[in-house]
Formats: C-alpha cells, sequence, structure tokens
C-alpha cells in the first residue's frame, strides 16, 4: 500500500497479548505492502512476527493505575517516535492508547473489537470507537449505523 507521497505506508499494529494479540496476527494479510511495526505486551511474541518490526510495551489495565500511566508514556513515545500512518488495535488498554496517540500524531486509526466480545461491546472498543476512523465488530448483532460496524470476523 502507497501513501500519496509514492513511499510505503507505516503501520503500527498494537494490542495486549491473549487473544487480542492472537486476533491481530490474523490481519497480517491485510498489511501486505506496508511498513508494519508490531507492539504488545510480550516479548516472546517477537517470534510470532518474525520479518517484522517488534516492541514491547507495558502492560497495562483499568485496575492498575500506575501501569496505566507508564503504558500510555511508552505508547505516546513509541507513536511521537514512528510517526505511523496508520494505528491498527484489536484490544485492550494498550491499543486504546495506541490509537489515541496514534490520532494525535495525524494517523488514520482503526479499532476492530475482540470476538470475545460477543454480547456486548468491549470497554476499550466503547472508548477507543469515538476517536478512530473505521470502528469494526466482529459479530453482526453488535453493529450499529454509528458503529462500530460489522465487515466479517478473523474467526480463524
Amino acid at each position: 500500500m502507497l501513501s500519496t507521497e509514492g513511499k510505503r505506508k507505516k503501520v503500527v499494529a498494537i494490542s495486549s497479548g491473549g487473544g487480542h494479540w492472537i486476533q491481530l496476527l490474523r490481519l497480517i494479510p491485510g498489511f501486505a505492502g506496508c511498513d508494519v511495526l508490531f507492539a504488545t505486551t510480550n516479548d516472546s511474541y517477537r517470534d510470532d512476527v518474525d520479518g517484522f518490526a517488534f516492541k514491547r510495551i507495558p502492560d497495562s489495565n483499568r485496575w492498575n493505575k500506575l501501569k496505566l500511566v507508564k503504558s500510555a508514556i511508552s505508547i505516546a513515545w513509541l507513536m511521537i517516535k514512528e510517526r505511523p500512518d496508520v494505528v491498527v488495535s484489536t484490544g485492550a488498554a494498550p491499543g486504546y492508547f495506541g490509537i489515541r496517540f496514534g490520532k494525535l500524531v495525524g494517523a488514520r486509526t482503526i479499532w476492530i473489537d475482540s470476538i470475545a466480545n460477543a454480547e456486548e461491546l468491549s470497554l476499550s472498543g466503547l472508548k477507543a470507537g469515538k476517536h478512530v476512523d473505521l470502528w469494526l465488530t466482529q459479530w453482526e448483532h453488535l453493529a450499529q449505523q454509528e458503529g462500530p460496524h460489522y465487515h466479517g470476523n478473523v474467526f480463524g
């Protein structure tokens, strides 16, 4: 994928670990032609994205405010340093920060709510959805006119 200047788009694909990470990996074919940096909370995931740039970020959640601050600062610095054209996240708190700080540096932003949220949207997704250029859900019955939208899933 080329930008209007003819250079490859720079993408930061960011998520927390576990299922969020697995879903992010399923998007790899969609990044063809882009320069992608994967950012997540577990250094052992580096092997999952061999051939791509990788950055470990501090893990965080809403129950530990100090870790949230540390994670937010780390992700803000990552976005300032990388200046991505696009930020894509499948969730949770690190993804939310990636979306918010990515937007501040001029990136287009995409949030794909977790497949695990079958009954209702995730808290991070609800918060991020207000700030993204494209907000998606993987469950058709959770789609709404104002977003999130449904265009399929990454069931595997």
